[in-house]
């Protein structure tokens, strides 16, 4: 299963932005979708992570500003940010977890990354 990501760049302190990540393949279904982030240097953090069912947690950093959403039908997650600030510049990778058809009758599990989209706050 493969993911795409998109919707990052350059942004001023306290604008807007919305990521998208889309996962192709034979998906069986999608449980996890979640967002990540990194700083060179540092390690990956999750920001946020929705289940098949909706329910949403968030890192406390991003509280209040950030939403995440997902599309079933498209396998689809979004990472709506708002209000972003100087210290959320980092590269945002997209997780998803599920299972996809291996053969017509055999179901595997996946545990995927799309390829990261920068997100830069500066003015």
């Amino acid at each position: 299963v493969q993911l795409q990501a998109s919707g990052g760049g350059l942004v001023q302190p306290g604008g807007s932005l919305r990521l998208s990540c889309a996962a192709s393949g034979n998906i069986f279904s999608v449980n996890s979708m979640a967002w990540y982030r990194q700083i060179p240097g540092k390690q990956r953090e999750l920001v946020a992570v929705i289940s098949r069912g909706g329910s949403e947690n968030y890192a406390d950093p991003v509280k209040g500003r950030f939403t995440i959403s997902r599309d079933n039908d498209k396998n689809t997650v979004y990472l709506q940010m708002n209000s972003l600030k100087p210290e959320d510049t980092a590269t945002y990778y997209c997780n998803m977890r599920g299972s996809y058809y291996y053969t017509d009758t055999i179901v595997l599990e996946f545990d995927s990354w799309g390829q990261g989209t920068l997100v830069t706050v500066s003015s």
